[in-house]
């Protein structure tokens, strides 16, 4: 397995999801729409950045959504944390981006093959 190419291709998708957010944050960042909502529009952007990136590098679509899943996964266990009052709105984003990118190394990490050579 060549391990370079696959922490590349992690580090290709860290930097299609943070063009996602900044480029359709421009557009999506003047909305108002309280803590929940508003991870979920960044998860979104992100997603479409990394989708669009791994689409033209050949990945599948079941490969992608599996991909994108792991933007929004975080959310089923940070929400909850919220409205408890466990974690504040700066909370939420912490622990929400600490579980993301464990997360989409581990969907990597299962599908190895898939991400350990050039596509």
């Amino acid at each position: 397995m060549n391990w370079t190419r696959f922490a590349l291709h992690y580090l290709e998708m860290v930097v299609a999801m943070l063009a996602g957010m900044f480029l359709l944050g421009l557009v999506t960042g003047g909305w108002d729409l309280g803590p929940e909502a508003g991870y979920l529009v960044m998860a979104t952007n992100m997603s479409i950045g990394m989708a669009v990136v791994m689409l033209l590098r050949g990945h599948s679509w079941p490969r992608t959504l599996e991909m994108c899943a792991a933007m929004y996964v975080p959310a089923v266990v940070a929400f909850p944390l919220f409205w408890a009052g466990v974690i504040g709105e700066h909370g939420l984003m912490m622990v929400t981006h600490v579980i993301m990118f464990p997360l989409m190394l581990a969907v990597m990490l299962w599908r190895r093959q898939e991400y350990a050579h050039a596509h």
